[in-house]
């Protein structure tokens, strides 16, 4: 043995996580994701840094997880927040584990012992800058920064595809359930000849009012909160029951509305004028449920509700269409409308208004039922999605 050695000096080196981990942890957490920690040091070095972190659940080891039955892990899965010294069987079955219990799964990982769980999760995170061909291989996503935090912006970048999705979903039903509707009461009660709207009319509805509107909402700022709503269940429908049942209560609004604009618009000046202010009432209401869907329980009037500069300017087209084809002659012609006074104008503007009355009062009724169950509603569990990194 070395003997007569002086100690000069100790040295402890340390690889601390990235100071925007623990914040994108966080955000995880309250978006509904479970993060958990499979790794290949120390159970007491992992509980540590997965403290540091803000990852929840207790600490067990690889030969701990892998001495379990299915039963006893499914019954205390929820407990377990990180498994250390494990095992590339032990990842794959945690993976299996979780899919089985209704979780959808995302692993990352970067070496060729990820390969195999990176395969069998619902999402293969790889990393791009350490990770090994074999794992980019078995992944369906590559961090090209080896970054937590991408994983994180990647979720808020989906929710808000997503949801401004459904937002023109619901815009896009709305006025379909109108067209349909005015078309079979204009024949039935034999209104304009059960040909209310000519079909240059329509397209001009369609492709130059309704576009600018479109465009709005699939491309509008993330909704706020989004990333504070539980994830979405898979088997859930884009439009549930109790939207396809307001998106019909707002298209009879806009059927009886458009229609009682015609009504109005012939017995005051003639055919023309009726048709005229069917069309302008019917456009007003779809700029005006564009606006609606954007947002299924918040008032519109909200500051921090309204669409941003970009988004503005694009309904603004609308508003400009709906005004130019009642104003220019050669659109006028072309189009078989005329122009309209100040009392038409009025009459129409308080027609459509009538969709953004009943929509803000259910809107009121919907934040005033849920302020109880939100005071009532016990701490939330660890929800269904699950994040093994």
């Amino acid at each position: 043995l070395v003997t007569d050695l002086t100690l000069l000096a100790m040295v402890g080196i340390v690889d601390p996580p990235r100071p925007e981990a623990r914040a994108a942890i966080a955000e995880c957490h309250s978006a509904g994701i479970r993060v958990r920690m499979i790794t290949g040091d120390h159970a007491t070095t992992a509980a540590a840094i997965a403290r540091e972190l803000g990852i929840e659940g207790r600490a067990m080891t690889g030969t701990e997880f892998a001495a379990m039955s299915d039963d006893d892990l499914l019954a205390q899965l929820d407990d377990i927040g990180v498994i250390a010294r494990v095992a590339p069987e032990d990842k794959i079955r945690l993976v299996q584990l979780l899919k089985r219990s209704g979780n959808v799964v995302a692993m990352t990982g970067d070496g060729v012992n990820d390969a195999p769980a990176l395969k069998a999760a619902d999402i293969g995170v790889a990393m791009g800058i350490t990770g090994t061909e074999v794992s980019k291989e078995a992944a369906v996503m590559i961090l090209t920064d080896d970054n937590f935090a991408t994983i994180v912006n990647a979720v808020s970048y989906g929710r808000t595809l997503y949801d401004n999705l459904v937002k023109y979903l619901r815009f896009q039903m709305s006025t379909l359930v109108a067209y349909i509707a005015i078309f079979l009461a204009a024949g039935i009660l034999d209104i304009a000849g059960g040909v209310p709207l000519n079909p240059l009319q329509i397209l001009w509805l369609n492709m130059v009012v309704d576009i600018p509107i479109a465009i709005a909402l699939g491309f509008d700022q993330a909704t706020k909160g989004l990333m504070e709503r539980p994830p979405r269940p898979v088997a859930a429908p884009v439009l549930s029951r109790s939207n396809w049942i307001r998106l019909c209560v707002q298209g009879a609004i806009m059927t009886i509305g458009s229609l009682v604009a015609y009504q109005v618009g012939d017995d005051l000046d003639g055919a023309v004028v009726a048709a005229t202010m069917l069309l302008t009432t019917l456009s007003i209401f779809h700029v005006v449920a564009g606006l609606m869907s954007r947002d299924q329980v918040g008032t519109i009037f909200d500051r921090d509700a309204m669409p941003g500069l970009a988004q503005l300017r694009r309904y603004g087209i609308a508003v400009l269409a709906i005004i130019a084809i009642t104003t220019i002659d050669l659109l006028e012609k072309i189009f078989g409308t005329t122009e309209m006074d100040g009392q038409q104008w009025g009459i129409c503007l308080a027609l459509a208004a009538s969709l953004l009355v009943v929509e803000e009062a259910i809107k009121f009724f919907l934040r005033r039922g849920s302020r109880p169950a939100e005071e009532t509603r016990p701490a939330p569990t660890p929800a269904q999605p699950a994040l093994a990194a």
